[in-house]
């Protein structure tokens, strides 16, 4: 069985080129002018897909955390309240729907609760995301299985018998497993990406992804190269802005290189067959002595 997935008109896999996903998620503070300017930054950096999140806070926020006072833009307000404010509606994901068809780049969300998942279906999203948070939510997993679209499922925070009960829930088909260190940002330490290859042996039908939330971008395409054929990146328009998720964010001309990057890291793997190359001829001529021919 090919380890290969379709999402939207793309072959996701080994083979075919990585699908590079710039995660918006709530980086754009409740404000559809700054998701639209984020949307434009991945589309100049050529990535694959911007993705959101979608949540019903009195859902997806454990009940013991609504009435935590917090510090933010709108004043010192409950959590519960700020959760409300950057949680994007009907109106402002149609926009964002017709934003992202208008620029040509494909959308979709990470869905973290049952009513999310029927409001995002409106949409006919080209796949659903899986957060960390919910990988252990086995209904939440049955319910987005049932829609028959792609599944992307993070595995921050998680433990091998917690990924494969997952896994086990939804089944292997048309599923892509994305290794992440749910930590904002995350240590290079703790990155752990040799856990790409792990996953790769534990699932050999299924796509390995990387959810990346370090700061730079070199870690990123070494997971390209250790096998990930997808990779997700947050971004924002800066670093400083306010937001639990800003500061382990790729800012716009980080993108543009990060893209670069990872289509370097694939040009640089090649095939793994020994050749010798016609630029290597001239070289061979000059300088070998024994076994010319």
């Amino acid at each position: 069985m090919a380890r290969e997935i379709k999402i939207g008109d793309r072959l996701v896999g080994d083979g075919h080129p990585t699908y590079i996903i710039a995660e918006i998620g709530i980086n754009h503070n409740g404000s559809v002018d700054i998701a639209k300017l984020l949307i434009d930054a991945a589309v100049k950096a050529g990535v694959d897909a911007v993705k959101f999140q979608k949540r019903t806070p009195e859902i997806a926020t454990p009940r013991d955390q609504w009435d935590k006072m917090r510090e933010t833009p709108w004043g010192y307000i409950r959590y519960i309240d700020y959760r409300h404010k950057v949680e994007f509606g009907e109106e402002e994901y149609r926009e964002i729907d017709r934003y992202c068809r208008e620029k040509g780049i494909t959308w979709f969300a990470s869905v973290w609760d049952l009513p999310s998942v029927d409001f995002m279906e409106q949409f006919e999203p080209v796949a659903y995301k899986i957060p960390s948070a919910a990988l252990t939510d086995h209904e939440l997993l049955r319910y987005v299985r049932s829609t028959g679209r792609p599944v992307i499922l993070s595995t921050g925070m998680s433990t091998m018998e917690q990924i494969r009960a997952s896994v086990e829930v939804l089944g292997t088909d048309n599923l892509v497993i994305m290794h992440a260190t749910s930590t904002y940002p995350c240590e290079p330490d703790e990155l752990n990406l040799r856990m790409i290859e792990t996953l790769r042996k534990e699932f050999p039908d299924v796509p390995i992804g990387y959810s990346g939330h370090e700061v730079g971008l070199v870690t990123t395409a070494v997971a390209v190269a250790l096998g990930a054929c997808m990779v997700e990146r947050h971004i924002t328009l800066d670093r400083a802005m306010w937001g639990s998720d800003q500061a382990a964010s790729v800012e716009p001309g980080g993108l543009q290189k990060l893209v670069k990057y990872i289509r370097v890291t694939e040009r640089a793997l090649g095939d793994g067959v020994k050749r010798v190359y016609d630029s290597e001829i001239p070289a061979l001529r000059k300088l070998r002595r024994v076994g010319l021919q």
